[in-house]
């Protein structure tokens, strides 16, 4: 089966570009160069997928999705796909999209109503720890903002097919930190702000296990602390993610304003 979706029948390359979306695509172009600055990076693979605002209730959801063969430094405003819930292209692009991508994140924007925001990598500490028969251990600062809140998810093979999408969503249920054993990290929220905090916790927590782990016994954390911790971490502070993400901004703007365009 291809990797590639090609949806020719549902292309409007008349179809206008309103406010909301062009809001849209400059955030998430600058989400995508954000994660190159932070080496999340996995060649042309891995997505982030937003829904356009103001769609999906009055009107059929429409997301924005990073073009299949483009490195994330090269992705900007103008060149991110637009695509239905069924991962057909809703404008002309040169770019194909990549079917694992598409399922993988429709399942969970499909499935759950607050989901406007999929990201998921690759990087070496974070599918190491998926590769861990108990997953993430609850024993780092950053763990510990999470405790409870990790949902894990099989590895079936590469995400194609979409009799996994019911399986995926039902073991994602209602958190918003993933883990795809043998795979990856994945995390959703109601913004790209939200979701971007979420997976940085998660990567971070993911860091520290394994440098620690290789320098000798972990020190256990003491149950009855967890509850604070979740209560007040960072990744629940809708405030605090939008000016996380607002300041990784201001970096990538400094660096190379290129994916306004």
């Amino acid at each position: 089966m291809s990797i590639y979706l090609q949806g020719a029948a549902k292309k409007d390359a008349a179809l206008p570009v309103g406010d909301a979306e062009r809001k849209a695509r400059v955030q998430l172009a600058a989400c995508y160069r954000i994660f190159d600055h932070l080496g999340w990076t996995e060649m042309i693979f891995n997505h982030i997928t937003l829904r356009v605002p103001g769609t999906g209730r009055d009107a059929p959801p429409q997301f924005l999705i990073n073009p299949f063969g483009l490195h994330y430094r090269e992705v900007t405003a103008s060149n991110l796909v637009l695509i239905d819930i069924e991962g057909n292209p809703l404008r002309e692009s040169e770019w194909p999209v990549n079917r694992a991508g598409f399922v993988t994140h429709s399942a969970i924007h499909g499935a759950i109503e607050t989901a406007h925001c999929v990201m998921h990598t690759h990087t070496t500490t974070g599918m190491a720890v998926a590769c861990l028969k108990d997953g993430l251990s609850p024993t780092n600062f950053y763990a510990a903002q999470l405790h409870g809140g990790v949902a894990y998810h099989d590895f079936e093979g590469i995400t194609v097919e979409p009799a996994e999408k019911e399986r995926m969503v039902r073991d994602i249920g209602a958190k918003r930190a993933v883990i795809l054993r043998n795979h990856g990290l994945l995390t959703w929220g109601p913004s790209v702000p939200e979701a971007f905090m979420m997976l940085w916790t998660l990567q971070r927590a993911c860091d520290i296990q394994v440098a620690s782990t290789s320098a000798g016994t972990l020190q256990p954390i003491e149950s009855k602390v967890f509850e604070q911790t979740v209560r007040e971490s960072g990744p629940g502070e809708k405030r605090v993610c939008e000016d996380v993400f607002a300041a990784m901004q201001r970096i990538v703007d400094a660096k190379d304003p290129s994916y306004r365009n």
